[in-house]
């Protein structure tokens, strides 16, 4: 799948334990020849698991990608789910179980952004893949003097779409499964001039508190963003260091079920455009509709946005049988996100279909009321029914204010709102919200 030889004896790959192998190396590593069967890796960031996804790939394995810290009954769940032929673990170890047949089309399954212990996956092609890693090498500039640093795990479509763009340009990926939290990983950083990074909403929020802008990077030149919305003023304080730092911010927008990402932020349009995921990605066509299904051609105003492109998945499975499945969304994703264009064609996020609920007749948008609350603590999230929409922070003392706000802004009375105290906002291992387990506690 990946022309790895292209790239012959330039360094494909270091890990922060000192390992290093060259593209051939790698290719050689990666080519083997068994029968054709579903591959579940249970992955880290280490090398093991690296050339594990690899081989699946350019050995025309099916390979589901899960998150090898998950506890054994959640995995044997899904193989029970899905009978794969193989489990990599370290190395490609057959399973004795045989499946349906699976679609020539299949090359990847990925998590979606619920829980992994969850039977539902995205089917993602070859097609899929490639389109997407070559759209993202245009847009940022990606060749091959670039070192990446991985900050999101490999099994989460954004944190492999940066390893994807990057082996099709001949960079040198630096691989860690440390975190920005431990001094290992910015000592690795350093040391091996890491170029780029990149976070979710959750990541940048975090780094600021680190104090983030006081650190000496010269050699990061490029930060990446997606895997939800940025609260815009956060965001306006990311582009404005980097422009006066010579780096670059990329605000970016994606979902699992487009491969990873539809669009991003042209950097010359950053700082005006700031609170906007920009455009489509090269390749990429977006639209947005009404309730009734027909385009919106007038700027300023709310739908569904509409994304086509080639990176655009297969479809969902639930099970074995449906990965026999071919084609069925054709190259078209209906997001569930609410959008908006302006008079010069960039879109803004401004919610999620299934986040409203309606307030004496009103309809609420949670994801909007949450970034109000975000210019008071970034640490909150928003959850609510009918009647009430119920704020939950981590920090004591902030119910008056964030309540005087939100009437202020929404013109709601004070009683539409609670504020509620919990020891920690639940979140998955990428760093989104788990807007599910806060409903639960509304019960």
């Amino acid at each position: 799948m990946f022309d790895l030889l292209k790239y012959g004896d330039r360094t494909a790959v270091i890990t922060d334990k000192g390992e290093r192998l060259t593209y051939a190396e790698l290719d050689a590593m990666t080519r083997i020849d068994v029968p054709r069967g579903l591959v579940f890796c249970l992955c880290s960031n280490t090398l093991q698991s690296f050339v594990g996804y690899l081989t699946c790939l350019q050995s025309n394995l099916p390979v589901v990608m899960l998150d090898g810290s998950k506890p054994k009954d959640v995995i044997d769940a899904l193989v029970e789910a899905y009978n794969p032929e193989y489990i990599w673990d370290g190395e490609l170890k057959p399973t004795g179980l045989k499946g349906e047949s699976v679609s020539e089309e299949l090359a990847m399954c990925l998590t979606t952004s619920g829980s992994t212990g969850s039977p539902k996956f995205v089917r993602l092609s070859a097609q899929n893949i490639l389109s997407n890693a070559e759209s993202i090498a245009e847009y940022l500039h990606i060749d091959e003097n670039e070192r990446p640093v991985t900050t999101l795990p490999m099994y989460y479509s954004y944190g492999l779409s940066v390893i994807n763009s990057h082996l099709i340009k001949g960079a040198s990926i630096l691989l860690t499964d440390g975190t920005y939290a431990q001094r290992e990983f910015w000592n690795f950083m350093r040391e091996q001039k890491a170029t780029s990074m990149a976070g979710v909403p959750y990541t940048y929020e975090i780094l600021k508190r680190l104090r983030f802008f006081r650190m000496e990077l010269p050699d990061l030149k490029v930060m990446t963003q997606a895997g939800g919305k940025l609260n815009k003023d956060i965001a306006k304080e990311y582009i404005e260091f980097a422009a006066e730092k010579g780096k670059k911010f990329y605000v970016m927008y994606g979902q699992t079920e487009a491969t990873a990402r539809m669009s991003y932020l042209p950097w010359e349009s950053a700082l005006e455009k700031y609170a906007s995921i920009g455009v489509a990605i090269p390749g990429g066509k977006f639209s947005i509709i009404d309730t009734e299904g027909k385009e919106i051609t007038e700027p300023e105003k709310d739908g569904e946005l509409i994304y086509e492109g080639k990176n655009v998945s297969l479809g969902y499975a639930e099970c074995r049988a449906d990965l026999a499945k071919s084609d069925e969304n054709k190259g078209v994703l209906k997001t569930g996100d609410v959008a908006r264009r302006d008079a010069d064609g960039f879109y803004y996020i401004t919610g999620r279909l299934k986040r409203f609920v309606k307030i004496w007749g009103n309809r609420c948008n949670l994801d909007a009321t949450e970034q109000i609350v975000k210019s008071i603590t970034t640490n909150c999230a928003c959850a609510g029914v009918d009647d009430k929409i119920t704020v939950f922070v981590t920090e004591d003392g902030l119910s008056e204010q964030i309540i005087s706000l939100l009437s202020e802004k929404t013109g709601l009375n004070s009683r539409a709102f609670e504020v509620r105290v919990i020891d920690a906002i639940p979140k998955n291992d990428s760093g989104k919200v788990q807007y599910a387990a806060l409903q639960q506690l509304l019960k």
